[in-house]
């Protein structure tokens, strides 16, 4: 039964990251950085699947090495994040406009403080 529950939760966070690839918010590395959890707990076959991806594959690697972010995913988020920032100051009221810009912050701090991968 738990093995059932990790390899929804797998498809869950897959599908959660695959959503983030459109909209600003959502993220979406650590989606599929969780589902590759899940998935070892649940479908070897999936969780191998995922690690040899070609485009989701090395960001796996990389976080589990040594926790690291590339430069390139840097840089993707730190725009994104920005801009879901400044759509936030522009058509939320007052003090709600601040919350996204607040957790842009944050988060872009916590993600240039990773290693690069």
């Amino acid at each position: 039964m738990i093995r059932y529950l990790y390899f929804v939760a797998g498809f869950i966070a897959l599908g959660l990251g695959f959503i983030g690839v459109f909209l600003p918010l959502v993220p979406t590395v650590p989606f599929v950085i969780l589902a590759a959890f899940c998935f070892t707990r649940g479908s070897p076959r999936f969780e191998a699947w995922l690690l040899d991806h070609p485009h989701l594959g090395p960001p796996i690697h990389a976080w589990r090495r040594s926790g690291a972010i590339s430069r390139k995913g840097k840089w993707a988020a730190t725009i994104g994040l920005s801009g879901s920032g400044v759509l936030g100051l522009v058509f939320l009221p007052w003090p709600w406009s601040v919350a996204p810009m607040t957790i842009a912050l944050v988060s872009g701090a916590w993600i240039w403080s990773r290693p690069d991968g």
